[in-house]
């Protein structure tokens, strides 16, 4: 199985990104728009559920819609009987109400939530370490 650190993962993202990215031409209105201050919550939400595949988890993730638990996390992820729920947010995001008495009924059954920022925060329960 092949495994590496959460660093070469993002530099390894993070170069496939720019790859995919055209160079803005001269004058174009995106050569002058200035680059967006903070990554976007799917893009955190999409590494993370990439790193836990590789790593032998089976990851869902759950969309919001009419009928939906309120709060439920942003992904569910399992391996070896271990079942872990994962909320993503960016670095200036926080948790509703409803996320946050989503996390308490699921602590309180002896379940694992994690409040997810980055790859870091999952890196350890991913590699079986935690």
């Amino acid at each position: 199985m092949l495994t590496m650190s959460a660093e070469e993962f993002a530099m390894l993202s993070a170069r496939s990104r720019r790859s995919t990215i055209r160079p803005a031409r001269k004058n174009s209105r995106a050569a002058k728009q200035p680059p967006a201050p903070h990554e976007k919550e799917t893009a955190i939400q999409n590494r993370i559920r990439d790193f836990l595949r590789m790593h032998g988890w089976y990851v869902m993730r759950h969309q919001q819609s009419l009928g939906s638990l309120k709060g439920m996390s942003d992904l569910t992820a399992i391996k070896d009987g271990k079942t872990i729920y994962i909320e993503v947010k960016t670095s200036r995001g926080h948790q509703s109400q409803y996320q946050k008495d989503f996390q308490q009924e699921i602590e309180s059954h002896g379940g694992i939530y994690i409040l997810a920022r980055g790859i870091e925060d999952i890196e350890k329960i991913a590699r079986g370490k935690a």
